[in-house]
């Protein structure tokens, strides 16, 4: 019989909108004020801290809801945001700055719900308030780090190929390395051993026959411009992480700009801290020969560098860099064969040969990692930004055993807890150019409160509207239209609440609006359709039949065109285009759901295989 569907697909499409209903629910339950506090440099928060910290809170007076550790990492939640800001300026006096004392917003989603992966859907900074920063890169200070890489490079070359020659240095002005030889032989050795090696290299003749001027191609100046802006964005990225921001936006703009949004984040003197402050690490051997009681007067080695220790020890290491952190691709804490704390490194391939070449004549020896970083000061400079001011210690130091390559271990740690510092230290990477804040916007939680109050009304007026002419227009088939109505908006909310990339904006809630109206428009379609059959002089079951199955057609061309638009809009849009674009799409594929799958269903189930001699539409 026509108009008859099996009992599988209802509860195949019952199934689908529990589903959707269950992850939706997160979104119902209020975000709470927090505090996320985490140990700089790595670090975790002891259970010491978190139970000192609680005491502290209770003798305040401040109710704390929960204060729990997570992931290294303590979490405390709130009853309200002025007890949230208390209780910042009693952890930030009685931590002092080894901790670092974030505000956030916390989401209050129930252990149930959450032990099945529910979380309320990702809220742009225009809905939950936060901070938006614009990152400058400097690729001169990145272009010139490689300038000085490849001074030690050749440096190695000619030693390993026996070319003797007079000096080798930078020139960052002009950007080439200029090498002065002993003679004209050697310049033609010298350009053809380094051409062998690197067939990116440019080389022309310098002001007298045995100067040599090195450059490298267009290309390969792309190439580094493009890693250091990548690699930037993954460090960030990693500190944004290591901070327990949710849902943070680290992304490209343009060629040397990084766009960093942080939701819900609403100390912005902290987050510019954090992400203001740039870090990088070094490699290199401590120069044991030096004086060091005379460095310490002020008389240090023409090679060597004087440097201090966290715990104020100095050492005098050579200026020569063996390595930088930009090559290690992974580093975990581990014990040795004796039980004694460690630090398994893994480098690339090119880390690994400059590593094995740097340590061939140095087994035996003492090798340093000095940890350097780079803060915005007080002052500013010409261009109006801070300017940096660079700190620099050295985390770690320990004897050569063999020659070291791709993978090496760093032995004499004094604890366990050290090994894991150092090794989250290695894991972040090194930036390759330091950055600068050239942009920065705040958006309050209470304007993204009433921004959000002011499109969940719109999306409410917006559906009673609907909700209204279709009852009064098509009686009982627009209250089955009304349904299909409710269960698409759950529809949308469950689906953006699944997908992991998928972030809500206020231009989103205007997607959500205009789909409330094409969901109806897909109804509308069929159940003029079905009036047309029945004018037309067909039976009840016929006229159902033919009204959804002629009607799919007009209804699939018109939202597939929409569709489109909203998967252009989505790739070439970016920001408030792309949640627009997001929103609209999910929404055209749930309405396209409802409006054909779900009304039939249910005018199958009342009206559909029945003697029915007119229809309520």
């Amino acid at each position: 019989m026509l108009n008859q569907n099996p009992v599988w697909r209802y509860f195949l499409v019952l199934g689908m909108l529990l589903l959707a209903l269950v992850y939706a629910l997160p979104n119902l339950y209020p975000e709470d004020p927090a505090l996320n506090i985490s140990a700089t440099r790595g670090g975790t928060v002891a259970e010491q801290t978190r139970e000192q910290l609680e005491q502290s809170f209770s003798a305040a007076g401040i109710a704390a809801k929960s204060v729990v550790l997570e992931n290294g990492q303590l979490l405390a939640r709130f009853n309200s945001t002025e007890d949230q800001l208390q209780a910042r300026e009693i952890a930030s006096q009685q931590l002092g700055a080894n901790y670092i004392t974030a505000l956030n917003l916390a989401p209050a989603t129930p252990d149930w719900l959450a032990a099945i992966g529910a979380s309320p859907m990702k809220l742009g900074l225009d809905l939950r308030g936060g901070v938006h920063f614009l990152m400058a890169v400097d690729m001169k200070a990145a272009l010139d780090k490689n300038l000085n890489d490849m001074v030690q490079t050749f440096r190695a070359d000619l030693r390993e190929d026996k070319i003797r020659y007079r000096s080798i240095q930078a020139d960052t002005a002009s950007g080439q390395v200029q090498v002065l030889l002993r003679s004209a032989e050697d310049v033609v050795a010298t350009e053809a051993a380094l051409k062998k090696r690197d067939r990116e290299l440019v080389f022309s003749p310098g002001s007298d026959d045995l100067t040599l001027l090195v450059s490298i191609s267009e290309i390969r100046l792309k190439e580094i411009r493009e890693y250091a802006l990548e690699q930037n964005i993954t460090i960030i990225r990693n500190r944004v992480n290591e901070i327990g921001v949710a849902e943070p936006l680290v992304q490209r703009q343009g060629a040397d700009r990084i766009v960093v949004q942080l939701p819900g984040v609403q100390d912005t003197a902290t987050a510019k801290e954090i992400l203001g402050a740039t870090a990088s690490l070094e490699f290199r051997l401590v120069d044991e020969e030096g004086d060091l009681a005379a460095a310490l007067e002020g008389r240090v080695p023409l090679n060597a560098e004087l440097y201090y220790t966290r715990d104020g020890r100095p050492v005098l290491l050579e200026k020569r860099i063996m390595l930088t952190g930009e090559h290690i691709t992974g580093a975990n804490s581990a014990f040795d064969e004796y039980s004694r704390p460690q630090v398994s490194i893994k480098l690339d391939a090119k880390g690994g040969n400059m590593l094995s070449a740097a340590t061939r004549d140095a087994i035996g020896r003492r090798m340093a990692s000095v940890f350097i970083e780079y803060k915005p000061g007080t002052e500013l400079g010409p261009d109006g930004n801070p300017v940096l001011i660079k700190q620099q210690e050295v985390i770690n130091d320990a004897t050569i055993q063999a020659r070291l390559g791709r993978d090496f271990r760093i032995t004499g740690i004094d604890s366990p807890g050290e090994a894991q510092n150092l090794a989250t230290l290695l894991r972040a990477g090194a930036l390759i150019a330091p950055i600068q804040i050239i942009e920065e916007r705040t958006i309050g939680p209470s304007l993204g409160k009433e921004n959000i109050e002011l499109g969940t009304t719109a999306i409410f007026w917006g559906m009673i509207c609907v909700l209204v002419f279709m009852v009064i227009y098509y009686k009982a088939f627009g209250l089955v239209a009304n349904l299909a109505l409710v269960a698409n908006l759950v529809l949308i909310v469950g689906v953006m609440s699944m997908i992991p990339g998928a972030t809500l904006t206020l231009p989103g809630m205007a997607g959500i609006v205009l789909t409330v109206g094409m969901a109806v428009d897909a109804n509308v379609l069929i159940f003029e359709r079905i009036r047309e059959e029945l004018a037309d002089g067909r039976s009840v079951q016929q006229a159902i039949h033919h009204g959804y199955d002629r009607a799919f057609a007009t209804i699939a061309d018109s939202n597939i065109t929409t569709l489109l638009v909203a998967l252009i809009l989505f790739g070439i849009g970016t920001g408030p285009v792309k949640g627009f674009a997001v929103t609209l799409a999910i929404g055209i594929l749930t309405s396209i759901f409802t409006a054909v799958v779900g009304t039939r269903l249910l005018v199958n189930l009342f009206w559909g295989g029945r003697r029915v001699q007119s229809l309520p539409i």
